[in-house]
């Protein structure tokens, strides 16, 4: 008998126990975080009388969605009272074309400065990274100068504006870390072939670029519609935002408190950001980490 025969079980019942020992420490931290959003759905579903009256962590005794529908179609904004339909339908108008414009922008600028260098093009890509530690409060005076000059304060458009221009420091990085991956021997060869800016980005760089695209996406869309300084600096009314709307809804006192409404507005603001994470969160990984090796 060999001494691997005799230490293999060993190793074996000590591989088991700490195998078991993770997993108590995962489904441990799994509770304890999923917990919160246990209680916020089952609130949601109760009506009052079962709230005050019942346990929080206990299940609902029937399904009662009369609180979506009240988030839905009576979130009080100031002394007017609407439903946060209009202002979900304002976070899809803004999230949208800004999403696409700083995605866009960002790989064009990316793939700039990684593949047409050009004097100065080292300071430019620094002074658009130092914008990614831009905190939001340092550029709320001069954006609001900027749109009262353009005329956009308090519209969509002004927010659409707003997103753009401070997530492009964002998808810079990203397309530029992604795009310094690729041989510049591709770009030569196409040049040669006669390819110009807009032909080798569209039918090269493009076409190679989906997973680095998600990460942009994901990333603007998260930061875009979960923003609440710049919904609320630079616009009021029914031109806000659906983080907004959802402060005033939860911040308003009009009688008693109603929890099963505001844990209900809180799922209906946070579910496109759940759903995108759903959906593409696999591939967000996968984009972050396919530029990090070059070669």
């Amino acid at each position: 008998m060999s001494n691997l025969d005799i230490v293999r079980p060993e190793n074996s019942s000590f591989q088991w126990v700490g195998r078991l020992l993770i997993w108590s420490i995962l489904l441990l931290f799994c509770f304890w975080f999923l917990m919160p959003a246990y209680v916020v759905i089952s609130t949601s579903l109760k009506n009052l009388e079962e709230i005050r009256g019942g346990s929080l962590l206990a299940l609902p005794h029937e399904l009662n969605f009369t609180a979506w529908q009240h988030a839905w179609n009576q979130a009080c904004i100031g002394v007017q009272c609407t439903g946060l339909q209009p202002y979900f339908m304002n976070s899809v108008m803004m999230a949208i074309p800004a999403v696409l414009f700083s995605t866009i922008l960002g790989a064009l600028t990316g793939y700039t400065l990684t593949k047409w260098r050009f004097k100065g093009s080292n300071i430019i890509f620094a002074l658009i990274l130092f914008g990614c530690f831009v905190p939001f409060q340092v550029v709320i005076l001069p954006m609001a100068q900027t749109l009262g000059i353009l005329r956009l304060t308090n519209t969509v458009y002004g927010l659409i504006l707003v997103h753009s221009v401070y997530g492009l420091a964002f998808t810079t990085l990203f397309f530029r870390n992604y795009y310094v991956t690729i041989p510049d021997e591709l770009i030569r060869a196409a040049t040669i072939d006669g390819a110009g800016f807009f032909t080798i980005f569209f039918r090269i760089l493009l076409p190679i670029s989906p997973p680095i695209i998600v990460v942009a996406v994901i990333w603007q869309f998260t930061q875009i519609w979960n923003d609440f300084l710049f919904g609320v600096s630079f616009t009021t009314g029914g031109s806000q935002p659906l983080m907004v709307a959802l402060n005033n809804l939860v911040n308003t006192t009009t009688g008693v408190k109603q929890y099963n409404v505001d844990m209900a507005a809180a799922l209906i603001t946070a579910a496109p950001t759940l759903l995108v994470y759903i959906v593409a969160g696999r591939y967000f990984v996968r984009g972050l980490t396919a530029g990090s090796v070059k070669g």
